[in-house]
């Protein structure tokens, strides 16, 4: 196959081959993929395509292929693969991986895979299996490599070359006690640059911070973000090394989190298969658009309850779309700007009111410049000052409710423990359509009838 420089120019290839039947070609060519883009592959064909290609993959490269793939699409393909398939796919793993593997297989499988581990590889997995998937502790892989603080750089060198390798990824040491509890870290640099008589506990990096097991996912990447580390090492509430997650594992929770916000947005879930089944994907979208049709009605009943204003002033129909819309954008960009500072922790109780004045602020001004635009486009269409300063004070007032409700909504979403990504477009286009519609209308009823 000739060389490509991108990616999707040989995954579109691939795609092409596979529609013109040409499987030898195809084959050849898979073994030229690896893992993370045969998973790609995967996820773009449809599912007679995707059931071709997968039969054709290496039986070696299953387990970290299915770790790639989304969770409708490696459910599907799992559903091809018999216990003892499952158990060869699981064999080649890292215990991190494998970890992550075995959340999605049933427990039989799971048990089957556990009993062919060794001791040693049955008890590593089984420590990372005790915490949740989206922690430190779940993500760690249990390779840590350590030395002791009392002993020379020239001990830990004829160390590391009678091991022969090192884990992927390791940058650093870590310093243990007798008793297993961490004290700091010693990067490989310092190994080969300082003088080989010279004691670890001399030049180790006692002040590196440790990553307690019980940390979120997504303040370990924020904590790796900070610091720029390529591992760090985790440990438990006694200070005892468990093992360390590495950067690949960390560019992994970015870019499933980057995804689930995405997919938030429009109610959908991030794994979720894009040549998914009529059924299923109907049944999902079906639930996302009741809900948007709900809102929907409240709107349209606060219209209904102005039915004579709009018949006798017409003008206040057209510009009621304006309104709401503008009230719409401005407390999305509120909401956006809320979601991403609570996202990196980057909101508490001690800046909120400054928060909320800075966006009042914002909105104000924002609301009496458009206020002023709209106003004089409305005077020249229609001809009426009064609708010109209805519309006007509409916007304004719709400005300064879509500012509150894009800092409160997600504020209150998540002290309820709900995702403000997924609900809070929803509810924030409810307040911007309602009131925008009541405050045009209501100002309308009482300064033009």
């Amino acid at each position: 196959m000739a060389e490509r420089s991108d990616t999707s120019d040989v995954l579109d290839l691939l795609r092409a081959r596979l529609t013109g039947g040409r499987m030898l070609a195809v084959r050849r060519a898979l073994h030229a993929l690896n893992p993370a883009e045969l998973a790609s592959l995967l996820e773009s064909l449809p599912p007679r395509h995707r059931l071709l290609v997968w039969n054709m993959v290496e039986r070696d490269d299953d387990g970290e292929v299915l770790l790639y793939l989304g969770d409708e699409v490696r459910a599907s393909l799992m559903r091809q693969m018999d216990v003892a398939e499952l158990v060869a796919a699981a064999g080649d793993l890292d215990i991190d991986d494998l970890a992550d593997f075995v959340e999605h297989l049933p427990e039989t499988v799971t048990q089957q895979i556990i009993k062919a581990l060794d001791a040693n590889d049955r008890t590593r997995l089984q420590r990372v299996l005790a915490y949740e998937p989206d922690t430190a502790g779940g993500l760690m892989n249990t390779d840590a490599v350590t030395v002791r603080a009392d002993v020379t750089l020239d001990v830990v060198h004829r160390y590391l070359r009678l091991r022969g390798e090192l884990p992927p990824h390791t940058d650093l040491l870590f310093v243990v006690d007798r008793y297993g509890k961490y004290l700091g870290a010693l990067p490989l640099e310092r190994i080969l640059t300082r003088d080989s008589d010279t004691e670890v506990a001399t030049v180790m990096d006692d002040a590196r911070d440790a990553l307690p097991a019980t940390l979120t996912a997504t303040r370990v990447a924020q904590r790796f973000e900070d610091a720029d580390l390529i591992s760090a090492a985790v440990i438990d509430g006694q200070g005892l090394l468990l093992g360390r997650v590495t950067i690949d594992d960390v560019v992994d929770v970015i870019r499933k989190d980057a995804e689930h916000k995405l997919m938030s947005l429009a109610g959908l879930d991030e794994d979720e298969d894009i040549f998914a089944p009529v059924r299923g994907a109907t049944r999902r979208r079906a639930i996302w658009l009741g809900i948007n049709l709900l809102t929907a009605f409240l709107a349209s009943s606060v219209v209904d309850l102005f039915q004579g204003s709009i018949s006798k002033v017409v003008a206040l129909a057209v510009l009621m779309p304006i309104v709401a819309s503008m009230g719409g954008i401005g407390g999305t960009q509120t909401l956006t700007l809320m979601i991403r500072g609570l996202a990196l922790g980057q909101i508490g109780s001690g800046n909120t009111r400054f928060l909320l004045r800075k966006e009042l602020s914002v909105a104000l001004i924002n609301g009496v410049l458009w206020a002023g635009v709209v106003g004089a486009i409305a005077w020249l269409w229609f001809k009426s000052l009064p609708l010109a300063l209805v519309v006007g004070m509409a916007i304004i007032i719709n400005q300064t409710i879509a500012a509150l409700a894009g800092i409160f909504v997600p504020l209150t979403l998540k002290k309820f423990g709900v995702d403000p990504a997924l609900a809070g477009s929803v509810i924030l286009t409810t307040f911007t359509d309602v009131c925008g519609f009541f405050s045009l209308l209501a100002l309308g009823t009482l300064i033009l009838l």
